[in-house]
């Protein structure tokens, strides 16, 4: 192009894209690896900063790893620049959720800018808080998402409202009330957009909820059509969902109509009875029975749902459950209906398809039948849209025109198919034409059929051939008009040799016959020709499938009229002559055919039959075909009355004695009547219009039916949580406060008996000697102390152990732990009471020799050759450094042959033992951090016998508590690479202190250091179940809860226990209160690691746990309590 100016089209075409270029960022496409991002993050200056970040949002697009600079994006989180600002954030939110810990770090900067005076920066700082999917930072994304919800900007109230499933995901029981809560205020905003996001809420969180739809019904259907067009999507399903569940479903709509028919025994006469449900003239023509059956599963289907309804196979449960008028009501007297027609109404000619199949999908279910039509003009201009609408919208007037084949039937020019349309589309537009057909439009659609049988794809003629048949069925007075040109393929050439289904001619004469067959049914008497003809063409149709059918055809009406039966044996004995050359299903029908002629069979054609069928038999039984010869065998033993040969002689004593049994048996089997039957619908599992569901025909993940009607009344006392249940919880706890001073009253003197034991409950000290026998300790296994506040300043020196017994008896004390008023008792009565709660404090002896550590597999024997080696981290403190953690690790021999030479190294160190030194460069910081080795050489096995085990203790330096570390594994020689997974339980060291101490550093470190999360404890429950036939007491269930939750913590982190403080409490079986400590200081920075445990629950029952950590490192702190959470909820390895 252009030689003399040197251009061509590959030069102007990049010469075009450099001009479009200009001005844009498409440049950072152009270099992926460029090394310079790095430097420019850590850059003085916010336009180089920007420029990097552009860079890797660019890479992140084109499917680029580039997390390895999430630490140096996130120090820049802090910036004044919104610009930079904004793409960190969206740095932050691509992967906040794939590496979480590190985005903890700037969980400060986030709350920051939740003061923002931007609104921008507020919604920006929610979004990324939002994205960081962590149990442990909820709490602080809910405080946040509260905060955002009444915020003056409308983008935030937006963002606030987006927020809300990410929290619903992370499954927070304990904060769905308040999640709710949030849902309603969004959903009582005035702006729309705020409305539209509260909406997609309400789906996800609360869809049943609706009594918070009830209190902004009418406010929100007037918002409707300003909401944004996928908010009214959703919003328009929960609309009609709260009106169906409140009100019922419409006297005058459809699905009354139908339930109407469904119940009459007539539908004419059904429809003619009442005139509130006649349905348009132009339906005349149309077979009642077939619609009224489809279109009471469409409208129980919408209800029920499908499979429910398609596992309901008795008649008796479809008429009584669509007898229940009582869930209808007029569309007159309801406004909440009125107002939902009228709001979804301009909805119609909206720009998105997806809002007007929704708008049409509530006209289709809640519109009086006479309205219906409006929905049949929007769906009609929808056609014109994409490839891909256009079949979601023919899918949805698929179901409309089969229930109600009126709506659409003076549109069927609307229906015919383009050249252009995919084959999905035409099979739509076929099915619609066939159920809409009239007996005005019948000519001009069968004339359009006939063009579309010449169509080259010949699957789309076979299709439509099936489309003809059935027309003809919905409209018999045409099936003598076009039975002669589906007869007319039998007759084609094409059809006369094996070829026929090369180019998919067979499907054509296979629907053809199909098509015959189903009209012959109608009236088999009237179409007896059109049998003789099929019969007569047997001899030049070679489509196995066709000729099945037709061989079916002879055996059904073989007593038919005059000429059949006379044609039987001609029939027969050519069917017996071409057996063996047949395909499986001809094969099959053969067989069946010649059963059923025999059983009608009478006179002298009854012998010719009966040799027929010996041959038959003869030669089925050495078919090569198992199901060929298994019916052959079942025919010859079911019709022995029949045959006369020597091998049914010889097997005359097998053969039921009765042989009228037979006869019968046979006759259920083979003559049993066909009805004419209705053709099925083609989907028989129908969904709710617009439903992603009825474009795949199955239940889609999320879906529902729609509620049963007037359920919300029905359950009105159980659903007004605003008014019912506080009145309840209200009445329970005052049942509960009186109940508690009458047990106080009644067990009083229990406390004056049991006290000295330590126990609340008869038969305390037996248990505690044993207990204390147990432990081989002169000290007894718990000792009892009044920890309220008021009898430490009485007693001071309460805690130190030699707990004076007398003076926990007396007035003062018991009031304490009953928690009475101090002015009622006798004794000094003058200081007031700070005691809240009186709880006593359980000493448990030293329970670390109970202890079994976790156990981790480093290799099995299939990979080590088999040597076997498992680990397990140690409380022991290394005494080369403090970093170190202690692992004791087992070597087991499990092979045959003796092993030498066994060692484990760093990998890193074994890899640079073979170069030269390196790093000599290095700077002070990090000579002192090398000072401490990564591993602490380990003592070499030079042997190991075959099943000797042997034990070494490792003090390793892990690099991070997340990551693990690689290690060389040496055995006979060979190196096998291994990795070393940390725990991080033992990146802390066990802190003994007493109660004052650790309250004392507790009070220091509140706020953004405490984190918290619930669980569920349940193994105490399974060490109870053991000892059911004991008398148990209450001491015991305590105990055993203690004893269990301290096991489970010393047994996966490095810890001291502190305290273990018991409530006194008139409920001797509520653990509720029951509060446990613990104490550590981390390894790498010595700093204090406190551990709350707090109980709520009934001892027999399972647990709430509530753990609280208080730490200065936040990352350290979250993760730990993961770790903490995660083995509290795991069972211990002796229930398993």
């Amino acid at each position: 192009m252009f030689p003399q100016f040197g251009a061509t089209a590959e030069t102007l075409s990049k010469a075009s894209t450099m001009v479009f270029r200009i001005g844009t960022d498409a440049h950072l496409y152009d270099d992926p690896e460029d090394v310079n991002i790095a430097p420019l993050l850590d850059s003085k200056f916010d336009s180089e900063k920007c420029e990097a970040l552009k860079r890797l949002l660019a890479l992140i697009a084109q499917g680029f790893d580039v997390s390895n600079f999430f630490p140096q994006v996130v120090k820049n989180v802090a910036t004044q620049s919104l610009e930079v600002k904004k793409l960190v954030y969206l740095y932050l939110l691509h992967y906040a959720e794939k590496r979480p810990n590190e985005a903890l770090l700037s969980i400060n900067c986030f709350q920051k800018d939740l003061g923002d005076t931007n609104p921008l920066v507020r919604a920006w700082a929610l979004r990324t808080m939002a994205g960081i999917r962590l149990h442990v930072i909820a709490p602080i994304v809910l405080v946040a998402v509260q905060k955002c919800a009444r915020d003056p900007s409308v983008y935030v109230r937006k963002c606030a409202a987006n927020a809300l499933p990410k929290l619903y995901d992370l499954r927070l029981e304990e904060n769905t009330a308040t999640i709710e809560e949030i849902v309603g205020t969004l959903l009582n905003d005035h702006s729309p957009g705020v409305v539209g996001a509260a909406a997609a809420a309400f789906a996800s969180v609360c869809p049943n909820n609706f009594p918070l739809i009830g209190r902004n019904y009418q406010r929100l259907c007037e918002i409707l059509p300003d909401v944004e067009e996928w908010g009214q999507i959703i919003l328009i399903g929960i609309l009609l969902r709260y009106v169906i569940a409140n009100h019922g479903l419409v006297e005058e709509s459809i699905m009354r109509s139908l339930c109407c028919k469904e119940n009459c025994q007539s539908g004419k006469d059904g429809l003619e009875s009442d005139s509130k449900f006649t349905m348009p003239e132009d339906n005349s023509d149309i077979g009642p029975n077939y619609e009224s059956e489809l279109a009471y599963m469409v409208s129980q289907c919408y209800v029920e749902g499908p499979d429910e309804y398609l596992s309901r196979s008795s008649l008796l449960s479809k008429v009584s459950s669509g007898s229940k008028l009582e869930f209808f009501q007029s569309v007159e007297s309801n406004e909440d209906v009125k107002i939902l027609l009228q709001c979804t109404s301009p909805l119609f000619w909206s720009n998105n398809s997806a809002v007007v199949l929704a708008a049409a999908g509530v006209h289709w279910i809640m519109a009086p039948i006479k309205d219906v039509k409006r929905i049949v003009k929007p769906l009609l201009f929808l056609l014109r849209s994409s490839k891909a609408s256009q079949y979601v919208v023919l899918c949805n007037i698929q179901v409309f025109a089969k229930a109600m084949p009126s709506l659409f039937a003076q549109h069927f020019e609307d229906f015919y198919i383009c050249s252009s349309d995919s084959y999905q589309i035409k099979a739509l537009k076929l099915e619609i034409l066939a159920s809409i057909a009239t007996d005005s439009s019948i000519m001009l659609i069968l004339k359009e059929f006939q063009d579309y049988i010449r169509d080259p794809d010949r699957r789309f003629a076979a299709d439509t051939v099936a489309a003809i048949g059935i027309c003809l069925q919905r409209l018999p007075k045409m099936a003598s008009t076009c039975l002669e040109g589906l007869l007319a393929f039998t007759r084609q050439e094409i059809f006369t040799t094996d070829f026929g289904s090369v180019d998919g001619e067979a499907g054509v004469l296979i629907q053809a016959v199909m098509s015959i067959k189903s009209i012959i049914r109608q009236d088999p008497l009237g179409h007896e020709k059109v049998i003789i003809q099929l019969i007569r063409s047997l001899d030049s149709i070679k489509v196995a499938a066709a000729r099945a059918m037709i061989i079916w055809m002879v055996g059904e009406y073989s007593q038919l009229g005059e000429l059949i039966p006379r044609m039987l044996t001609t029939v027969l004995k050519y069917l017996a002559w071409c057996f063996t050359s047949e395909a499986l299903e001809t094969k099959l029908q053969i067989l069946n055919t010649i059963v059923k002629v025999l059983l009608c069979a009478k006179g002298e054609d009854l012998l010719t039959f009966e040799k027929v069928l010996s041959y038959v038999l003869e030669l089925a039984k050495c078919d090569l075909n198992y199901d060929v010869r298994d019916r052959a065998c079942l025919l010859k033993k079911l019709l022995s009355f029949h045959l006369h040969s020597q091998d049914v002689d010889r097997e005359r004593d097998y053969l039921p004695e009765n042989k009228e049994l037979s006869r019968l048996l046979a006759e259920c089997l083979f003559l049993r009547q066909t009805k004419p039957i209705s053709p099925e619908p083609y989907n028989h599992r129908i969904y709710l219009p617009g439903s992603l569901s009825q474009i795949v025909l199955h239940a889609a993940p999320g879906y529902e039916p729609l509620p049963k009607p007037c359920s919300l009344v029905g359950d009105g006392l159980e659903t007004n949580d605003s008014g019912e249940l506080a009145t309840n919880s209200g009445s329970s706890e005052t049942d509960d406060s009186d109940s508690l001073s009458g047990s106080i009253g009644d067990e009083s003197p229990s406390h004056s008996q049991h006290t000295v034991t330590g126990s609340s409950g008869s038969g305390g000290s037996d248990e505690a000697g044993s207990a204390s026998e147990d432990d081989g300790n002169t000290d007894p296994l718990i000792q009892i102390s009044d920890v309220s506040n008021t009898h430490k300043r009485q007693n001071g020196a309460s805690q130190s152990g030699s707990t004076d017994f007398g003076e926990l008896l007396s007035n003062r004390a018991l009031e304490s732990w009953l928690d009475e008023q101090p002015g009622m008792s006798t004794v000094n009565t003058s200081e007031p009471s700070s005691v809240h709660r009186s709880s006593a404090r359980i000493s448990i002896g030293d329970i670390r020799e109970q202890v079994k550590a976790k156990s981790y597999a480093l290799l099995d024997p299939v990979n080590g050759n088999g040597l076997k080696v498992d680990y397990y981290f140690s409380s022991e403190m290394s005494n080369v450094s403090p970093l170190l953690v202690c692992i004791e690790v087992s070597f087991k021999n499990c092979s045959e042959e003796p092993m030498s030479g066994i060692t484990l190294v760093d990998e890193e160190s074994s890899k640079d033992s073979d170069s030269a030194d390196q790093a000599l460069d290095t700077t002070e910081s990090s000579k002192s951090q090398d000072d401490v080795p990564t591993l602490v050489s380990m003592e070499e096995i030079t042997a190991l016998e075959p099943g000797q085990t042997m034990t070494r203790v490792l003090q390793v330096r892990f690099h991070h508590h997340l990551l693990p570390l690689k290690l060389a594994l040496y055995c006979n020689g060979k190196r096998l690479t291994v990795r070393l997974r940390p725990d991080i339980g033992y990146f802390v060291r066990a802190l003994p202190m007493d109660v004052e101490t650790f309250v004392n550093k507790e009070s220091q470190l509140p706020g953004m250091f405490e984190y918290k999360r619930s669980c569920t404890f349940i193994d105490h429950i399974r060490e109870s179940n053991k000892d059911k036939n004991d008398s148990s007491l209450v001491k015991d269930k305590f105990l055993e809860i203690c004893k269990s939750l301290a096991l489970k913590m010393l047994s996966n982190a490095n810890l001291s226990l502190v305290s273990v403080d018991m409530p006194i409490a008139a409920k001797l079986d509520d653990a509720s209160g029951l509060c446990l400590r613990f104490s550590s200081e981390i390894l790498s920075t010595s700093k204090p690691c406190l551990i709350t445990l707090t109980i709520e629950g009934k001892c027999s029952e399972p647990l709430d746990v509530s753990v609280k950590i208080n730490c200065e490192e936040t990352v350290f702190g979250l993760n730990l309590l993961n770790r903490v959470v995660n083995s509290l909820v795991e069972p211990s390895p002796t229930h398993l």
